[in-house]
């Protein structure tokens, strides 16, 4: 039996649950939700029930009251409550009437504050925490934060491991981080994504939208996984689907409800009058994206593919720091920066205080000093603000590009001190 892999998002879920009466895990279907509501419940006694169940929602509907309070004075887990957010109403009145800790444990494939079919948001009662697919440093079992590592490093990015080969970040890439994938030989990673994906959006659409044409959706995440990490044109996307543009709207806020996408928004720092306000949208699992466009390991591996790689590697590293974020020593926002004047940032981390730390994502085996020409130019407007700066790439080595700016491995993401 394959052993579990130990979710870092673990140990907060239970102090939250601790502290709280409602614990509410979201993320996409297929990246752990369940396993990890097990993990937290273990120790204590609880019930667990699951909504993809007919008759345990026929149950909730009939008498909500009772079905709410059937763990007593345990915990009651509720998976996928999206199917029937109407439960929502009783979990409100059971808190109100005891405001006891650790009273709820809910898992959801949609995001519930976005479905119009929920009645009540449960603010001040629950919190939520987003699950994302298995980061790097979860499938090699090490605690991984890199926002902390150059936040308390000052400028000093000494000590990353040895980076990976080109390869090895390929294989990460198209292999994504559903935690059934890792169990999969690598022939079935294609059979296994196309049905996760028809069964999803022939499902899980009607939870999102009832007014959505599953085909259109399908087609609408194809066309973000062909420009995957790109910025975001809506009239494009309408143009090249034959969509009135005020339909595309729905649709993509239907992928980002089922947590198939991630927003990388722009920075609006108001240094330079010329910055440009489009989003970032990509398909939030590398290897669902390199699917979708049927990108494979040797594909990838070409030269001449340099471009196509550069921008699965960009969003991959997008995607590893949204899920850090979960469980980082340091809060921290992430954004992308652009001017029309050309100045680009790939990766913009700003923290609480205001300062910034600046990455830029390269395919190149070799980083050079020209590379850091947009953080550099970015960290002379920012003054005092700018806490650091590194370029990514696919080099093994680590090195001084400038003062407080460096050359990674895009590995150091996981592999730092």
């Amino acid at each position: 039996m394959t052993p579990l892999i130990t979710r870092h998002l673990l140990p907060q879920a239970e102090d939250l649950l601790g502290s709280f009466p409602a614990v509410v895990i979201q993320g996409a279907r297929q990246v752990g939700k369940s396993t990890l509501a097990s993990m937290i419940a273990e120790p204590q006694r609880h019930m667990s029930v699951s909504f993809d169940d007919v008759e345990v929602r026929e149950s909730a509907r009939l008498d909500p009251r009772a079905f709410v309070r059937q763990a007593h004075d345990g915990l009651l887990i509720i998976d996928e409550v999206q199917r029937d957010p109407s439960v929502l109403l009783a979990i409100k009145a059971a808190i109100d009437a005891n405001r006891r800790p650790g009273q709820f444990l809910l898992t959801g494939s949609s995001d519930l504050l976005r479905l119009s079919r929920s009645p009540d948001s449960l603010a001040g009662r629950a919190v939520t925490l987003d699950l994302h697919g298995l980061s790097q440093g979860e499938i090699a079992g090490r605690k991984e934060d890199f926002a902390a590592w150059v936040r308390q490093a000052k400028g000093s990015l000494d000590g990353a491991e040895q980076g990976w080969s080109r390869q090895a970040h390929i294989d990460a890439i198209v292999r994504g981080g559903f935690p059934e994938i890792q169990k999969l030989p690598e022939r079935h990673h294609g059979v296994w994504f196309d049905n996760y994906l028809d069964r999803l959006l022939t499902r899980d659409v009607g939870d999102v939208s009832r007014g959505l044409s599953s085909d259109r959706l399908a087609a609408v995440l194809r066309l973000v996984a062909a420009n995957q990490g790109g910025e975001l044109i809506q009239a494009r996307l309408a143009d090249e689907l034959s969509i009135a543009r005020s339909s595309i709207s729905a649709y993509l806020a239907a992928l980002s409800t089922l947590y198939l996408t991630h927003d990388l928004p722009p920075w609006r720092a108001n240094l330079t009058k010329r910055e440009v306000g489009r989003h970032k949208v990509a398909v939030a699992d590398a290897g669902l994206a390199a699917r979708l466009s049927r990108l494979k390991p040797a594909q990838l591996a070409q030269l001449t593919s340099a471009p196509a790689l550069g921008a699965q590697l960009e969003a991959f590293v997008v995607a590893q720091l949204f899920a850090q974020r979960g469980w980082s020593a340091e809060e921290y926002e992430i954004f992308h920066f652009r001017d029309r004047d050309g100045l680009e940032v790939d990766v913009v981390l700003e923290f609480p205080d205001g300062r910034v730390f600046l990455l830029e994502v390269k395919s190149s085996s070799t980083i050079r000093a020209d590379h850091s020409r947009g953080i550099r130019a970015l960290a002379e407007r920012l003054g005092d603000r700018f806490l650091g700066g590194a370029v990514l790439g696919l080099s093994t080595e680590s090195r001084q590009l400038a003062d407080r700016i460096w050359g990674l491995p895009i590995s150091a993401l996981w592999r730092h001190p």
